[in-house]
């Protein structure tokens, strides 16, 4: 498990098309387990609050945890566990909690009851794998209060605008990424350009994470091993701002040399690109 992902639960229930292929089923899959198990991670749960043998935290100030990165942090079958993960969030405030859903509807109910108008240390994140999802879920998200909003294409699926939303300057953040395993659907590069360039026109910083296995270009359809995906997205120049040496390819962090992109790692927890 990557040390920058916290899956307090595990298991999720597949809610749009977007989940017609979904990573984490296909990995339980293949370890003879069912993605719909839905269960807490017990041995992971308190993951922000562990101590090393020294009594300091094990994740470090600074650092940023992605959260329920195999499951939904607002899916309804882990109500019973939320208001614990809350607290941690609370005890935390050095850490930001990266948070992906695509059940934006349940957002406003599932907030702790001193949120207010959001914590500093959380930002909130919807998934939308197209026009449809984008238009379901963005403007619930606009509407909820947040010290951090952003957006992740991903699977990009079908071509997105987002201008509207962009407009409103709420959202810090878009990702997009591609689909990989069984059943991978095609990501067209005209696509990931038309995106760019709208984040481009409103200074909303894009960040093009992985082509995923089908990508299309020119009319060519590429396969594209998950090793090399990223690289590939970085070759494509289409990040926002851009990244000195992303083409051919970015340049690690200038300090710990051991991530293509800084994310506030227990290595050094403040380098810089």
């Amino acid at each position: 498990m990557s040390s920058d992902i916290w899956n307090p639960w595990h298991g999720c229930r597949k809610y749009s098309e977007g989940c017609e292929n979904c990573y984490m089923f296909y990995l339980d899959k293949e370890r003879g387990k069912s993605g719909s198990e839905i269960y807490k991670v017990k041995t992971n749960f308190n993951l922000p609050l562990k101590k090393d043998r020294h009594g300091n935290f094990k994740v470090k100030s600074g650092e940023r945890l992605r959260v329920c990165m195999t499951s939904d942090f607002f899916l309804e079958e882990a109500d019973a566990w939320r208001d614990e993960v809350w607290n941690m969030i609370r005890l935390r405030p050095d850490v930001h909690f990266w948070i992906l859903t695509k059940r934006a509807y349940r957002i406003r109910d599932c907030l702790p009851w001193d949120w207010l108008d959001g914590w500093e240390n959380v930002s909130m994140n919807i998934t939308a794998e197209n026009q449809e999802r984008a238009d379901e879920r963005l403007p619930v998200l606009l509407e909820i209060p947040a010290k951090h909003k952003g957006v992740m294409v991903a699977p990009f699926i079908g071509k997105v605008n987002l201008e509207k939303y962009l407009a409103t300057g709420q959202l810090e953040a878009v990702l997009a990424d591609g689909e990989n395993y069984e059943g991978a659907r095609p990501l067209h590069y005209e696509w990931v350009k038309d995106l760019y360039e709208q984040c481009k026109k409103y200074n909303t910083p894009f960040s093009f994470f992985g082509t995923g296995n089908v990508f299309v270009k020119d009319g060519k359809e590429y396969h594209i091993c998950k090793a090399y995906q990223h690289v590939q997205a970085l070759r494509s120049g289409l990040q926002y701002p851009s990244i000195e040496g992303a083409a051919p390819l970015q340049k690690r962090c200038a300090s710990c040399r051991r991530r293509d992109v800084c994310n506030g790692c227990r290595w050094c927890g403040k380098c810089m690109m």
